[in-house]
């Protein structure tokens, strides 16, 4: 095969596309010679370039459509967030509606109120603070110390759980309780019956003299007050020695028939003791510490009263509702004997002295009775009305030893009693109550009220009080009045937004010299409208129906236009008309049925911010659909014309750069058959 050939063979197998081989240099390698020829690979890029001339300019449409895109999205952007502005200052919870309360001893009482509350002024007087339960234990030299072998009970909201401490006395194993960090886990994962909790929280305090077990309730108010106590059928008190006596101290002993506190005294003896304990008896009658009661006399809100009656092993326990009165408490109380709760002479009637009186008939085996009620006041046992505990108690003489001792046990050896006695000793264990839980009792607007909590709801409506300290009987004033400085932030806001927007739009109409040219949408018709409506939106006016306003337009809030579009804020004349005329402020925003300035703008940028048909939507999906049809346009020219006029002048090329080179051997070759040769004279 002639070297033209292999040449051709070669040529005829490449792509249709701009060669990536250099034919002059495999002509001249196939011949041996070299003849200056086309750079086929320049000279197609050169005329497909050309021919890609009108595919230069549709880019360049896209690349301001691109432009036109951003820009418009800017501007969208920041008339949605004037939009937003206008829909909070319209709203009947908004910054227009935000309140503050002004308290005249904010030391005793703070408050807050929701958006909306009615403006006013009210009075408070906080008789008493709610109160957390709490009790804390006899001291132990650490922790980990063992505990005296014994039993605590815990009884919140009903419910009973009894934990044993120490080690079993039989067994000798540990008990659940054996140390004051085991008693702790024990009380703080313990559950009820019902498999509730108790809802208490147990934490050791260590301090100097050693640690101690705090049981404190886990919310405030007197439903949650609970009881720590250690029931026995059977308790020894520990040994006395020779000489040995009492000191001044108090033994409370509690059986299902009462409570009884019996004081010791310097040299008491257990048998002196054990005289007073079997003497100790228990009230069956109480009176209120307020002497002024009717029936009809108004209970304390959330107050509770209760009746524990042994008589029938059940407790009564009533709570007032807002229009409780005395009335209905002994109403109550004969409903409980009726339905078995209470025993049937068990009453409640208020008294020609004007007391509130519970009692049972003196046959019975006694009763207690409680209340957190401010209106009734402490429940006090009458005296001579009273019942046995039902337990005995049993003092020995000096022993050989001189020793003595001191034991108690229920009448019938089954009743279970709790004894909390002096501690003096390391074989006791006993608790301590720190603080009894208690309701606040407060009087709101004259209205007597009762809450588990010191943060009050529902007292008044919207507001929510703090309470701090009692007042000791002075009214404290408070006083809901609109938030400025809410109404200032929002008021600022629209105006930081309404600039933002302004300023993209009339950036769009401003002479660029370096371009020579305005903006991309300066004549694009949507932002011609805007920047027109949002001027024109600034000249509302406030005209009310009837009567007269202080603010009629944005410049009687300080809001003032600059020259170029933007606005300013005078913040003496914004906060004066807060201060001073706050419902004219709300009337120009809000109107009459939220139909005021913001109702106004809001409507106005609708038309263009719509998400379904607004002005932008419409405005980006023809932009949108322009530069598709750009892009389409140039796939087509590229492949429909721009790749066919490739091949067909790659081909051309070629074939003329091949002739080029064949030439110097066609001339030699021809030269050579007419005779001619390079040393020949002819020529």
């Amino acid at each position: 095969m002639s070297s033209v050939s292999a040449v051709n063979s070669l040529l005829s197998s490449t792509t249709p596309t701009t060669p990536a081989i250099n034919i002059s240099s495999i002509l001249a390698a196939s011949s041996g010679t070299s003849t200056p020829g086309i750079d086929v690979t320049a000279a197609v890029a050169a005329a497909i370039f050309a021919d890609r001339a009108p595919e230069r300019g549709w880019q360049a449409d896209q690349t301001t459509l691109t432009s036109q895109t951003t820009a418009l999205t800017a501007i969208q952007t920041a008339t949605a967030a004037i939009e937003t502005d206008m829909q909070s200052l319209n709203t009947l919870t908004g910054p227009l509606a935000a309140r503050t309360v002004a308290s005249s001893n904010s030391n005793d009482v703070t408050a807050t109120a929701a958006n909306g509350t009615t403006l006013g002024n009210h009075t408070v007087v906080v008789n008493s603070l709610a109160a957390t339960a709490a009790w804390y234990s006899d001291s132990e030299k650490l922790p980990t110390t063992t505990l005296p072998t014994s039993s605590i009970t815990i009884t919140a909201a009903g419910a009973s759980v009894s934990f044993a401490t120490g080690v079993n006395a039989t067994t000798g194993v540990k008990n659940p309780g054996d140390t004051l960090a085991d008693l702790a886990t024990a009380i703080n994962s313990a559950t009820t019956s019902t498999g509730a909790s108790l809802g208490v929280t147990a934490t050791i305090i260590s301090d100097s003299a050693g640690s101690r077990l705090a049981i404190v309730a886990n919310s405030s108010g007197a439903a949650s007050d609970f009881s720590v106590s250690e029931p026995y059928t059977n308790w020894v008190a520990p040994e006395m020695t020779t000489g040995e006596t009492l000191g001044p101290n108090s033994l409370t002993l509690t059986s299902p028939a009462g409570t009884a506190t019996i004081a010791t005294t310097n040299g008491e003896t257990y048998l002196q003791l054990a005289a007073a304990i079997n003497n100790a008896t228990m009230a069956k009658s109480y009176s209120s510490t307020q002497t002024t009661l009717a029936s009809t006399t108004p209970l304390t809100l959330g107050s509770i009263t209760t009746i524990q009656d042994p008589g029938t092993g059940k407790t009564f326990t009533y709570t007032a509702t807002a229009t409780s009165t005395i009335a209905d408490l002994n109403s109550a109380i004969t409903a409980a004997v009726t339905g078995g709760t209470l025993s049937a002479h068990v009453t409640g009637s208020v008294t020609t002295g004007g007391q509130e009186v519970i009692s049972e008939n003196t046959g019975d085996q006694g009763i207690i009775v409680t209340s957190n009620d401010s209106v009734l006041g402490p429940m006090g046992a009458t005296a001579g009305t009273t019942t046995p505990l039902g337990i005995i108690a049993t003092g020995t003489a000096p022993d050989t030893n001189g020793n003595t001792n001191l034991s108690i046990a229920s009448t019938n050896g089954t009743m279970p009693f709790t004894i909390n006695e002096p501690s003096a000793v390391d074989s006791t264990f006993a608790f301590t109550q720190a603080v009894q839980g208690a309701n606040a009792s407060v009087t709101v607007d004259g209205v007597p009220a009762s809450y588990a909590s010191n943060t009050v709801t529902g007292a008044i409506p919207g507001v929510t009080l703090a309470l701090l300290g009692t007042s000791s009987g002075s009214a404290i004033n408070l006083t809901v009045g609109s938030d400025p400085s809410a109404v200032s932030t929002a008021v600022n806001q629209f105006v930081t937004d309404y600039n933002t927007a302004i300023g993209l739009v009339t950036s769009q109409f401003s002479y660029s010299s370096s371009s020579a040219s305005q903006g991309v949408l300066a004549t694009d018709p949507t932002v011609v409208d805007l920047q027109s409506t949002l001027e024109q939106a600034l000249n509302y006016v406030n005209a009310p129906a009837t009567g007269t306003t202080t603010v009629s337009s944005l410049s009687d809030l300080g809001i003032a236009m600059a020259h170029d579009g933007t606005l300013t804020v005078d913040s003496s004349t914004l906060n004066s008309a807060l201060a001073n005329n706050p419902s004219d402020v709300q009337n120009f925003f809000e109107g009459t049925a939220l139909n005021g300035f913001s109702n106004s703008m809001y409507n106005a940028l609708n038309t263009f911010t719509s998400p379904a048909n607004g002005a932008f939507q419409v405005d980006l999906t023809s932009i949108t659909a322009s530069s598709t049809a750009l892009t389409a346009e140039i796939n087509n020219f590229e492949t429909g014309y721009i790749a066919s006029q490739q091949t067909l002048l790659t081909a051309d090329f070629t074939s003329a750069e091949v002739a080029l080179q064949q030439l110097p051997q066609e001339m030699q070759e021809l030269n050579s058959e007419l005779g001619f040769t390079n040393n020949s004279s002819n020529g």
